[in-house]
């Protein structure tokens, strides 16, 4: 019987991933055990299993070469680490070249190392407790996992009795401690674990924690295979360390990449992994071949280029599809640049780019091999014949087009499979499309893979986005807008002002109104400098037109010392004022350089643009966009993921929507089922419920000291656990805290986090702790621990606000504008009619139709600011009256929807009276049947339809109707009578 002195790292951790790996086929051997198979601890390769294996596997090998490989594997030549581990890797993969006299003259053989096509042919050995010793000292890894006698794997195991965040955190800190004593043993290092058994994550040599992650998907296997309530190492060690998915990881899911100077190793993660073998399994396992394709969906931020080329490089490595052709159609040329670089940094052989229309058409024909980067308009008919020709009839033959949701369903589209009819076709994007006239499904097949924006931000392979709407008053120039153009064109005819009106007076024009964009970038430099600024990061301005990102950047030099730069195509018939913003590419490719370096390195703070930079543009530096343009569908989408790419203490993206996207935003998630879209955009208010858990997680210490007794507090501090754990739920507390300053809505815990701070601080001192310092927190938690700040000259619209409580007439008296009252109530009976819709469809349904025709009849200058006044709050007074209104009726809260229903449904078919009795005889019969959890139960929804039909024939209901209107009351009886 276990005891509570056997819970620790040995036992509940690293015999539990030892024993995993037995039972997949690995050899155990404890590593003191080892050392009669070393000359000495120094040595960090199994020589004699290195030598049998290479035996073995090239048994044509000379002794003399033997030994030459051997050696190049025991000492590899290098600078540094990263270069040491690079060389080795590609001598892995794609095998040592070495000349030998195999009986007809000296020729170039390759020798393998590791056979990767057979798994069972390799010698698989996981040892612990493997010491190595040198002049810098000595290191104990917890696992090292040997293949053929390199080690390629090491496991780092931490007690899960630890606190969560240390877990992690020490296992890849002791990580890089080793590979900083030790280097040799990293020379061939594929693969790094940290692990807690709860907590368990893979990553590479010089990756920090945050670049660490978890391997949440077992593909080829099921959750259900692993066993019930699998851990986060059983999932990792099932999905990874199998043999063969092992060798598959090595081979093809690790790339180098430089990046800004130096090279960084990547190693695919779950979703990446799991999506290019299910391609791959559709690719050669498909009977149709015709059917071969379909679509990734793998959401903005999340890696698709980098899947792109794992995908490229495994098809490569399979013999039976010949040395396939590999073609990569993008929309965009600097999408094109884009991935084309990716292929090349990471160091696929030779993709070429289409430079002409020709060219590509060449390209196409050279046959097997050949890596094609091109845009989807290099597709032009030619001009003489009208038609586009077939270039290949090849079925080796891969195109993968990248955001395949924007010009995928034309013409171009239909030319490119033309040109190659027995091509497989497989669609990469982030935001599919499904319409009737453009759909990615039907274009290149059902999905082989999705993972959603909410798993990006669970695995924190992307940051959540957080959407707030500032809308500036616009009333000068909206609504007196029509009395000021007649004054100004008086001398012209009716039928001229109408043309006159019509071409110039638009929307555009008022949004591009200097008077408005001087104050919104007041707001934005405000906004700046309390949220974005305090922490480094920066920001981009998206304007409506060419003419307005000039302004903008003329307003920012006027207005403010930050520096900005506008990128925006150049018109040939621009006037002085925009020419001095004409850039050349290799301009643009400079600021956008500068732009995405560190504040402390490069002070461009403020990027601004009308089209460009909206898609494909990653900027990890970038925390906010400052919307003030109506994108739609797929293209806002795009838009608002420039800002949720992960970077150093960056928790969140912000949209700070000025022009009112919101309705468009609905509009283009509209088009995707909830649970794939779910946690797109949050309102700043959504995070308000986990500070205040958080909030009360950190006070939650003290709960039994008096807080002016600070001495008191210290004390309580002084166990290293509860220090450990009140670190922990500080760090959290001042994270929700740093996304909501400077808002009014932080304000209830300012006070407690200076003290909190103070107490963290002052017991850092005393208990000598280094590790509780305040330098991971935001900057602005940092400085308003010392300093609250808070000011604003532009209302923040769309909090939510309770429309039935009386905080809600207090909240109208407080807005000083009847505009922004009018935007308080719209949003609030939005909001209501929303949550209430499934309670009274026939009550909302008809509010929301009066809703939207108030606004549309506003917009069309109808009604007057104070009548749309008098209509909203008519409207709130009939959500507010519900209750009473159905006492008058002589129903109870719950029946009165159903009396609407029928009232609705059987117009003319019956009197009041009749209405009202056949409303209380339905609502008893399912107020009979509703027994516990009977909307689960199928035989008692059944008999509830069956009474239902009977009540409703009895009561002369036309035939035509009976179905559709008993499922319109069953959907009520389960919202309002569920158990």
């Amino acid at each position: 019987m276990k005891t509570t002195s056997d819970w620790n790292e040995k036992t509940l951790v690293e015999n539990r991933f030892i024993n995993q790996l037995k039972e997949m086929g690995y050899e155990h051997i404890h590593g003191p055990s080892l050392d009669i198979e070393r000359e000495s601890q120094a040595e960090v390769i199994l020589k004699g299993r290195l030598v049998r294996a290479i035996q073995h596997l090239n048994p044509w090998l000379s002794d003399k070469n033997l030994n030459k490989i051997v050696r190049s594997i025991t000492h590899i030549q290098a600078t540094s680490l990263m270069e040491a581990n690079q060389s080795f890797h590609e001598n892995l993969i794609n095998m040592i070249s070495i000349q030998q006299d195999l009986g007809k003259g000296k020729k170039n053989q390759t020798v393998k190392l590791i056979d990767f096509e057979r798994p069972e042919n390799n010698d698989f050995l996981v040892v612990d407790q493997f010491t190595i010793s040198n002049a810098r000292g000595t290191i104990r890894p917890d696992i090292i996992i040997f293949v053929n006698g390199i080690p390629l794997a090491v496991i780092e195991c931490k007690s899960p009795t630890l606190s969560p965040d240390e877990q992690i955190g020490q296992g890849v800190k002791q990580l890089l401690r080793y590979q900083d004593q030790c280097e040799q043993l990293f020379h061939c290092n594929q693969i790094l674990i940290a692990t807690s058994n709860d907590r368990a994550k893979a990553g590479t040599i010089g990756a920090r924690v945050q670049h660490y992650g978890e391997w949440k998907d077992p593909y080829p296997r099921t959750m259900a295979e692993i066993g019930d309530n699998p851990s986060a190492q059983d999932i990792l060690v099932t999905g990874m360390f199998p043999k063969e998915n092992l060798l598959d990881l090595i081979q093809n899911f690790i790339v180098y990449e430089p990046v800004e100077g130096r090279t960084i190793k990547k190693l695919a993660r779950y979703q990446q992994y799991r999506a290019v073998n299910k391609a791959i399994n559709r690719i050669l396992h498909t009977e149709d071949s015709r059917n071969r394709g379909g679509v990734v969906w793998h959401t903005q931020g999340s890696g698709k280029s980098l899947t792109m080329v794992f995908l490229a490089v495994k098809l490569r490595r399979i013999k039976e599809l010949k040395n396939p052709t590999i073609v990569v159609v993008t929309d965009r040329k600097d999408l094109d640049d884009q991935i084309a670089n990716t292929f090349r940094r990471c160091g696929f052989p030779n993709p070429q780019q289409a430079a002409s229309v020709a060219k590509l058409k060449d390209l196409l024909q050279q046959g097997p091999g050949t890596t094609v980067m091109t845009l989807v308009q290099k597709f032009q008919e030619d001009a003489e014949k009208n038609e586009y020709p077939e270039l290949t009839r090849a079925e080796n033959i891969f195109v993968m087009v990248d955001e395949s949701h924007r010009t995928q369903y034309s013409g171009l589209a239909m030319n490119m499979r033309t040109a190659m009819p027995n091509a497989c076709y497989l669609g990469f994007t982030g935001t599919p499309i499904d319409k009737e006239d453009k759909s990615t499904i039907r274009t290149f097949g059902t999905y082989i893979d999705k993972y959603t924006i909410e798993q990006a931000v669970a695995d924190g392979a992307t940051v959540p986005i957080f959407y707030e709407a500032r809308m500036v008053d616009l009333h000068v120039q909206g609504d007196s807008l029509d009395d000021l153009f007649d004054r100004k064109f008086r001398d012209y005819g009716e039928e001229d002002r109408e043309r006159i009106k019509k071409r110039y007076v638009t929307e555009e024009a008022i949004i591009s109104s200097p008077k408005r964009i001087r104050r919104i970038v007041l707001d934005m430099i405000d906004h700046y400098e309390k949220h974005i600024k305090p922490n480094g990061f920066k920001a981009q301005v998206v304007a409506v037109t060419r003419e307005a990102a000039v302004t903008y950047k003329e307003m920012f030099d006027e207005l403010s010392d930050y520096e900005s730069k506008v990128i925006i195509s150049g018109g040939h018939n621009d006037e002085e004022r925009m020419r001095k913003h004409h850039i050349s590419k290799d301009e643009e490719k400079k600021i956008i350089e500068r732009f995405k370096k560190p504040m402390s390195d490069d002070s461009l703070s403020f990027i601004i643009v009308c089209d460009k930079l909206l898609t494909g543009f990653d900027a990890p530096i970038e925390q906010v966009m400052y919307l003030d343009k109506p994108l739609k569908e797929h293209n806002l989408l795009q838009a608002i993921a420039r800002t949720n790419r992960t970077y150093d203490k960056k928790t969140y993206g912000l949209i700070v929507d000025y022009f009112g996207v919101s309705r468009f935003l609905e509009q283009a998630l509209g088009i995707f089922a909830e649970q794939d879209i779910k946690g797109a955009l949050q309102s700043v208010d959504s995070e308000i419920p986990r500070l205040q858990s958080r909030h009360r997680k950190a006070m939650r210490f003290f709960d039994y000291v008096r807080k002016d007794d600070l001495e008191g507090c210290i004390q309580i501090l002084e166990p290293e656990d509860v220090r450990n754990e009140f670190d922990t739920a500080f760090k959290k507390f001042a994270e929700s805290m740093d996304m909501i300053l400077p808002s009014p809505k932080a304000k209830p815990y300012l006070n407690d986090l200076k003290y909190l701070g103070k107490v963290r601080q002052l017991a850092k001192s005393r208990y000598r702790e280094d590790s509780m310092d305040i330098s991971d927190c935001g900057q602005k938690v940092k400085e308003l621990i010392e300093e609250y700040l808070y000011t604003t000259n532009i209302e923040v619209l769309h909090e939510p606000i309770d429309i039935l409580s009386n905080k809600f007439e207090k909240r109208l008296e407080e807005t000083s504008t009847p505009e922004a009252k009018a935007a308080e109530m719209e949003h609030a009976i939005r909001h209501e009619i929303k949550v209430k819709i499934d309670e009274n469809p026939v009550l909302y349904t008809s509010l929301k139709e009066c809703l939207e025709e108030l606004i549309q009849r506003r917009k069309d200058r109808q009604m007057t600011i104070e009548e749309l006044l008098e209509e909203y709050r008519e409207m709130v007074n009939a959500m507010r009256n519900t209750a009473q209104k159905s006492q008058e009726h002589g129903f109870t809260r719950e029946q009165y929807p159903f009396y609407q229903m029928l009232e609705q449904q059987l117009p003319g078919e019956e009197d009041k009276e009749s209405l009202k009795e056949l409303t209380h005889i339905i609502t008893e019969d399912v107020q009979e049947q509703a027994v516990i959890e009977w909307t689960e139960k199928e035989d008692v929804k059944r008999e509830m339809r069956k009474k239902i039909k009977r009540q409703l024939r009895a009561s002369k209901c036309p035939k035509e109707k009976i179905e559709g209107l008993t499922q319109q009351l069953m959907d009520l009886a389960e919202v309002h009578y569920r158990k």
